[in-house]
């Protein structure tokens, strides 16, 4: 008798069972659906509050920084989300510094949108120059590895940094673009959700790396993650859920405003993150990003799930050649044969979690904390 599970999409969004945790309900919504419309009221105010909250908020921020030269650092990679959080900080009269990660794979496109942002928002920038051999060498280790989330690599990257120049500058907040509205539908099974595991990610590349140590990459435990929230009071603020967040509109403004250049599609603005959501997701791991991001913007009622049906058919190439440029061109870079690349794609997956992790830095923590509140609470 065959264990397959019968393939089955939601009626409301368009997540279905290449998710292999999604439920159902009795209506045939899945488990996403309800999970966004139950953070949505969690985490999203109504527009009065709202207003009130982030009025409070900018109101702390700036007596925090009023005696430094910035009160407040974000990250700017050029994309959509990026890109307005540096306007609408900049509208509320906070004076950001801007961290930028060049991690060897910036297209042209991006790097003209961060210096226009740069220019005309008049936002100092710190680069972060990652080593390029080291880069690829643990990306490289990822994909040999056969773990699903090859963004960890440059996802941790940030956050270390941000971090790190937040304490370099006094600074207690760091303010994000992530937000409800299009980023909380992701299949756990698509991504690692601790992208701070740096005992992960050295085990990863220990077991798959070519012997080289890390030495200029920015790295940052759960450990250091604690030091830096408990002792230096670091707030990661998700400031886009305190303002209306209409995708389409959000994109006319920054064109408008800042000269903002479409890539065509989420996080494109890299060049391995194109590859890896077009190409190595779908090819290896049988997963379409375009899923979640599209079953967002449904549940949040900027997208009908007919559009949606009718956008997920389409080839995530336009065109075979577009396809094969981009694989001679990560082949290139990476310095691998065709061959090796055939072998990483072709060799079954793996999961994070074969390798060692930091969950029980985490779980000791956090056990710590519910013992404390038992004994210690008013």
């Amino acid at each position: 008798m065959s264990n397959k599970k019968e393939y089955k999409v939601c009626t409301k969004c368009i997540m279905d069972t290449t998710d292999p945790d999604i439920t159902f309900d009795n209506n045939g919504i899945c488990n996403h659906c309800h999970y966004h419309d139950s953070l949505y009221k969690q985490v999203v105010p109504n527009s009065i509050d709202a207003k009130i909250l982030l009025s409070n908020l900018v109101e702390k921020i700036k007596e925090k920084g009023k005696s430094k030269k910035y009160d407040c650092i974000i990250g700017l990679s050029g994309g959509v989300d990026s890109t307005y959080v540096a306007l609408l900080v900049k509208e509320l009269g906070l004076r950001p510094l801007a961290v930028h990660l060049d991690n060897g794979w910036n297209s042209e496109l991006a790097i003209k949108n961060v210096e226009n942002v740069i220019k005309k928002l008049k936002i100092d920038l710190f680069t972060i120059v990652i080593d390029w051999e080291e880069f690829k060498a643990l990306q490289l280790a990822y994909l040999r590895a056969g773990v699903i989330d090859l963004e960890v690599t440059s996802d941790h990257a940030i956050f270390a940094s941000l971090y790190k120049l937040a304490k370099q500058y006094k600074l207690n907040y760091i303010i994000g673009g992530t937000n409800v509205v299009t980023e909380s539908i992701m299949p756990k099974s698509w991504f690692y959700q601790t992208k701070n595991d740096l005992i992960n990610l050295e085990d990863i590349f220990k077991k798959y790396g070519d012997g080289r140590m890390l030495k200029t990459y920015p790295k940052q435990g759960f450990l250091k993650l604690l030091y830096y929230n408990l002792f230096h009071k670091l707030e990661f603020v998700s400031i886009l859920n305190y303002v209306p967040y209409i995708q389409h509109e959000i994109k006319e403004i920054i064109k408008k405003e800042l000269e903002w250049k479409e890539y065509g599609g989420k996080h494109h603005e890299s060049l391995i993150t194109k590859f890896y959501q077009c190409y190595i997701l779908p090819k290896k791991f049988g997963v379409d990003k375009r899923r979640a991001h599209l079953s967002n913007l449904i549940c949040s009622g900027q997208m009908t799930r007919e559009e949606a049906l009718i956008e997920i058919a389409e080839p995530l190439y336009n065109t075979e050649f577009e396809m094969e440029s981009d694989i001679e061109y990560v082949i290139k870079k990476f310095n691998i044969s065709r061959d090796d690349f055939n072998k990483i794609i072709n060799s079954p997956p793996s999961s994070h979690l074969s390798f060692k992790s930091d969950k029980w830095q985490r779980d000791l923590f956090y056990k710590i904390v519910d013992l404390k509140h038992k004994y210690f609470k008013k």
